[in-house]
């Protein structure tokens, strides 16, 4: 098959774009950061420049769609991106005449959710199921790997501060999933019907909460650390000056926002199940797959460590 993907240069998209290629497919990237790799063919351009998007996509039987933000800068914010951007993906696809979409939404995205970005993840969603097209949806959870935002982010600054920071109660769940896991859906989807019209939560074996999630890193990372509970106003009001202040002297969305101190709130938990029967899909468990990339059998993760932290999950 010939699959458009989006967001293709980032740090999923890189291995979705892997994992297609093993499977036999031709590939082209949309990103605004495009970068030549052998056997892929690169388009630089935005799922916000509509004119342009149909022309991109004609030709090609499916567009895999995994461009998202966690935080906001500029006019690059939750909405246009994720509801504007994914309704002018589905435009495209049917004035392409591509027929085929799987979309990548997040867990915990449902109508009336307290976080803006949980809600402009639904109404992307909502989208993709009006659009008329053979859709299906993934929603996975925290995702992590060699080059990951959240991982490599607080291990390497456990390199630098003796107590990491624990934003709220640190009580709620949530289930990390690798990177590899979740790109191996993405790709077995486009040559499955059975997916078409369906949802799956893409999600851990094993529920965490926040706190334990800490110190499986902290000890995958011989790093041990103290933690510490912020109380939600003073992280709250931490992670608004960093939204002002980030953009302003480093051009790039802050490593923390009030968005995501609102998330961390919440119980981010899934069913694993439907995706285990259909794909196949049997997650890594989390304590055990840090420490393997810790050791060393991965050496882009333990790279990743001294690298710029993104500020974006994916």
């Amino acid at each position: 098959m010939k699959v458009v993907v989006t967001g293709g240069s980032g740090f999923v998209g890189r291995e979705v774009v892997r994992q297609l290629r093993l499977a036999g497919h031709a590939v082209r990237v949309l990103g605004r950061n495009a970068s030549p790799e052998s056997g892929v063919e690169w388009v630089r351009g935005s799922i916000l420049d509509f004119p342009n998007l149909p022309s991109v996509l004609v030709g090609f039987d499916v567009v895999i769609h995994l461009v998202g933000i966690i935080s906001e800068v500029g006019d690059q914010t939750f909405e246009r991106v994720h509801t504007s951007g994914t309704a002018n993906v589905v435009q495209a696809a049917r004035t392409a005449g591509v027929r085929r979409m799987i979309h990548m939404s997040a867990l915990g995205t449902r109508p009336n959710a307290v976080a803006r970005y949980h809600r402009s993840k639904w109404e992307a969603e909502e989208a993709v199921r009006r659009s008329g097209l053979a859709w299906t949806i993934f929603r996975p959870s925290l995702i992590y790997g060699p080059g990951d935002g959240f991982v490599t982010f607080f291990a390497r600054l456990a390199r630098w501060l003796p107590v990491l920071p624990i934003m709220g109660s640190g009580t709620h769940r949530i289930q990390p999933v690798a990177v590899e896991d979740v790109a191996r859906c993405f790709a077995a989807a486009p040559g499955s019907s059975a997916t078409v019209g369906q949802t799956y939560d893409l999600c851990g074996p094993e529920a965490f909460t926040f706190t334990e999630v800490m110190r499986i890193i902290l000890a995958a990372a011989h790093r041990p650390r103290g933690l510490v509970h912020l109380p939600l106003p003073l992280a709250r009001a931490q992670a608004a000056l960093l939204e002002v202040v980030y953009p302003t002297i480093f051009g790039s969305a802050p490593p923390l926002n009030r968005d995501q101190i609102q998330m961390l709130q919440e119980d981010n938990v899934g069913d694993p199940g439907p995706a285990a029967q259909v794909f196949g899909f049997q997650p890594r468990p989390f304590a055990e797959e840090l420490q393997r990339l810790f050791a060393g059998s991965e050496a882009p993760f333990s790279r990743t460590l001294s690298a710029q932290p993104t500020s974006k999950m994916p």
